[in-house]
C-alpha cells in the first residue's frame, strides 16, 4: 500500500478505536453539545442576547453559544484528543511498536488527523441538529456563509490537529498527560469567547486570548452563525476574517515545524 493508502486504513482504525472509549466520547465528542444544553437552560431566563430594551427580539441563548461550542469542539477534537492519545501511546509502548513497523511517519499522521476530521464533523452535525431541533435555532441560510464556515472550519480542524500532535511531546508520561493538556484547553476556552462574552473581558486578557488560535476560531464562527449586527460587539467592530485566516496559518505553519522538530516514535530522555 501506499503512504496514503496506509494513512487512510490507519484513520478508519483510529476513528473504530476512539468510539469504543466511553471516557473520550464524553470528554471531547460529547462535551460540547451537553455544554450547549446546560448555557441554554441556565440562561434563558435572562432573555435573548441583544434584545430591545422593551425585551423584543435578539436571539437564544442557544444561538449565541452555538459558534462558540462548534469552536471549543474543534479544539477538543485536534488539540486535547490528539495530545493526550499520543503521549499515552507513547508511554505505553504503542509508539516503540509502531516505529518497529513500515509505517511512515506521514501515514501515522494522516490517520491521527482523519480520526479528528471525522469525529469533529459527526460532533458539528449532532450539534447543529440539537440546536435546530431541542432550541429552534436558525441556521445560516445563505450559500457563502456556508462557504465561510468551510474555509474557517477546514482551517481550524487541520492546526487544532496539528497543534495536538506538537502538544503531546510535553507530557513526560500518558498518566500526566490530561494534568498538562487539559487545563491549557479550559483556560483557552474561558479566555477566546466560549464561556464568556469576549466584549465584557478586560483588555489586557483579550490581548492575551488574541495571540492563540481558539479566540480567532470563534470570532469567524460567529461570523457565519450570529446576526450581521453582532459585529458591533466584536472589539474592533469588524469580524477580521483576514486575520483569523493569517494567525491560524501562523499556528499552523508553527505547529507543523514543532511536528518535525520534537515528534519521535521513542522520547530521547526515556
Amino acid at each position: 500500500m501506499t503512504a496514503i493508502g496506509l494513512g487512510v486504513e490507519r484513520a478508519r482504525y483510529e476513528t473504530m478505536m476512539y468510539f469504543r472509549q466511553g471516557d473520550t466520547i464524553f470528554f471531547t465528542f460529547l462535551f460540547p453539545v451537553v455544554m450547549l444544553g446546560i448555557f441554554s437552560v441556565a440562561f434563558q431566563g435572562l432573555g435573548n442576547v441583544g434584545a430591545a430594551p422593551d425585551g423584543s427580539g435578539g436571539i437564544t441563548r442557544a444561538a449565541y453559544y452555538l459558534p462558540g461550542m462548534i469552536a471549543a469542539g474543534i479544539l477538543l477534537s485536534g488539540v486535547q484528543n490528539l495530545a493526550v492519545d499520543i503521549a499515552g501511546e507513547r508511554s505505553d509502548g504503542t509508539l516503540k511498536r509502531l516505529g518497529g513497523t513500515p509505517l511512515p511517519v506521514f501515514s501515522y499522521f494522516l490517520g491521527k488527523m482523519g480520526q479528528v476530521v471525522a469525529t469533529s464533523v459527526l460532533q458539528i452535525g449532532l450539534l447543529l441538529v440539537v440546536a435546530r431541533l431541542a432550541f429552534d435555532v436558525a441556521l445560516p441560510t445563505e450559500p457563502e456563509l456556508w462557504l465561510r464556515f468551510a474555509w474557517i472550519y477546514a482551517l481550524s480542524i487541520i492546526t487544532s490537529a496539528v497543534l495536538g500532535i506538537a502538544l503531546s511531546a510535553v507530557p513526560r508520561t500518558g498518566r500526566s498527560a490530561t494534568a498538562v493538556v487539559i487545563p491549557i484547553v479550559l483556560i483557552l476556552q474561558f479566555i477566546s469567547g466560549v464561556y464568556i462574552p469576549f466584549n465584557v473581558l478586560p483588555d489586557w486578557l483579550q490581548n492575551v486570548a488574541s495571540v492563540f488560535p481558539l479566540k480567532w476560531i470563534a470570532q469567524g464562527l460567529r461570523s457565519v452563525f450570529l446576526p450581521s449586527d453582532f459585529v458591533a460587539q466584536e472589539p474592533n467592530g469588524s469580524w477580521e476574517l483576514g486575520w483569523v485566516a493569517v494567525v491560524l496559518l501562523v499556528w499552523l505553519v508553527g505547529g507543523l515545524i514543532a511536528c518535525r522538530i520534537t515528534f519521535r516514535w521513542i522520547r530521547r530522555d526515556s
